[in-house]
């Protein structure tokens, strides 16, 4: 059935409807299935997204209709489809009027994604309005907190230079507390691994004493603060919160150095909430593993990557990894630091839309997926700034002196991009980012061509 006079108004100006303020407006990718026209699929997901079914039903009135999402765009050349969503769509909380991000994907990511006429559909941008941006929980922390802690300026503090325990698993508590000692000599932030949470092999209750056992010391050696991220991520908020609280009461007087890690992607945006609402004082940090599975580049269904991140800062995200922009081993490329843009600037462009966050504290870009101090410089540059978190598992555990001069050479790899330094030149007065050029030789051989010989390097 042909629902597009119902459910498409090609006549609807976009800065109208963002004027206003009473819509969420989304970008798609879409193309229809053999022998369907593009408007008339186009309309059966805006349908389908909102009040309409696949046939008229004798329950529907005029209140009903007068909050039909709409197609107000498409550009069948380019696969384009633009819909605007009703903001009175959406399920609010009913202990604090709030919105909710599972609604929000139930609309513009739910059935339309499984409709036979339809045969590609991913979600690029989508825009909110201040009416509904303010609805959300947003940050409660973020990388200026983070800056608070390591003794440096809220406004610009830099680099800081983290880690991934490695391997991601099967190491014992003793291990790894000695593995997160050797790194914290020279760096500031540890994070576990997405997996690493209460293995038997390797419980919770035994390895997080060990582990601020492993902080308290490097601190008293180092004379700095240090950070950790514990993954707390769990099927039921209970076991979250379990966990989360005994983290807080091993780690005490330096509860503040701890960050929470919860896979967001897997776990759903239950999960996030969850730990944002019950943890407000403690750094929200967002892996998104498993995300590829609809975002990869190779996908035509789902949303992207970009659409993943903008959300987490809706949801109260403190920083979420954002890959790495084709400078590590994960997908992506130099285009994708307009993600890092959209969710730590309070004004930003997306492919579709630009959007106002009305000061919504920005949340943290995290850099991770094979990263080490010869791969930053680009990766700075390409970015225009360090305000990141970047945790590097093989470029610390990898370098050939210890995970403390891996840790070293990283920050010295910021200090040599933010100088304007020649690498090489560099190198020569950085003794640990000199070795890194031997610790990752393939990676010199492609980057910094001749660096041997002047390095003066004969092997």
């Amino acid at each position: 059935m042909d629902q597009s006079a119902r459910y498409a108004d090609l006549s609807l100006k976009e800065e109208d409807l963002i004027k206003g303020d009473g819509h969420i407006l989304v970008a798609y990718h879409m193309q229809p299935a053999a022998g369907y026209g593009y408007l008339e699929v186009a309309a059966h997901i805006a349908a389908e997204s909102s009040t309409g079914t696949n046939v008229e039903v004798s329950t529907t009135d005029d209140f009903t209709k007068g909050v039909d999402a709409l197609v107000y765009f498409i550009d069948e050349a380019k696969g384009i489809m633009k819909v605007a969503y009703p903001i009175d769509l959406f399920d609010r909380n009913m202990i604090d009027g709030r919105t909710m991000l599972v609604s929000f994907l139930t609309l513009a990511i739910g059935n339309n994604q499984g409709m036979g006429d339809v045969k590609h559909l991913q979600m690029q941008d989508f825009y909110v309005p201040w009416s509904m941006l303010r609805l959300f929980d947003g940050p409660a922390m973020n990388i200026a907190d983070m800056w608070d802690i390591l003794g440096r300026p809220r406004v610009n503090g830099g680099y800081i230079s983290g880690t991934i325990i490695k391997p991601k698993l099967g190491l014992r508590p003793e291990p790894f507390a000695k593995a997160a000692y050797q790194f914290w000599l020279g760096g500031d932030f540890i994070k576990n691994d997405e997996p690493q949470g209460n293995q038997v092999f390797c419980p919770t209750k035994k390895v997080i004493p060990l582990v601020y056992d492993a902080m308290k010391r490097a601190m008293d050696e180092t004379g700095q603060a240090k950070l950790f991220s514990a993954n707390i991520t769990a099927d039921d908020h209970y076991e979250m919160m379990a966990r989360a609280d005994y983290i807080l009461e091993t780690f005490g007087p330096d509860a503040n150095k701890v960050a929470f890690l919860v896979d967001g992607y897997v776990g759903g945006p239950g999960m996030i909430t969850t730990c944002r609402r019950q943890y407000p004082a403690q750094f929200l940090h967002y892996h998104r593993a498993g995300h590829g599975a609809v975002t990869s580049p190779s996908s035509v269904r789902g949303y992207t990557a970009f659409v993943l991140s903008k959300m987490s800062r809706l949801q109260g995200a403190s920083g979420i990894h954002v890959g790495t922009m084709g400078y590590g081993k994960m997908e992506g490329g130099k285009d994708d630091k307009n993600i890092a843009y959209m969710i730590e600037r309070d004004s930003a462009d997306g492919p579709y839309y630009h959007q106002e966050w009305h000061g919504m504290k920005p949340t943290t870009p995290i850099i991770s997926g094979g990263m080490n101090a010869l791969r930053l410089p680009g990766f700075f540059e390409n970015l225009g700034h360090g305000n990141v978190i970047n945790t590097s598992g093989g470029g610390s555990y990898g370098h050939i002196d210890s995970p403390a001069a891996g840790a070293i050479s990283l920050r010295q790899s910021y200090e040599c991009w933010k100088s304007g330094a020649d690498p090489i030149e560099f190198a020569k007065e950085h003794k640990e980012f000199a070795r890194a050029f031997e610790s990752f030789p393939k990676d010199a051989d492609k980057i910094f061509p001749g660096w041997r010989e002047k390095l003066g390097v004969h092997k």
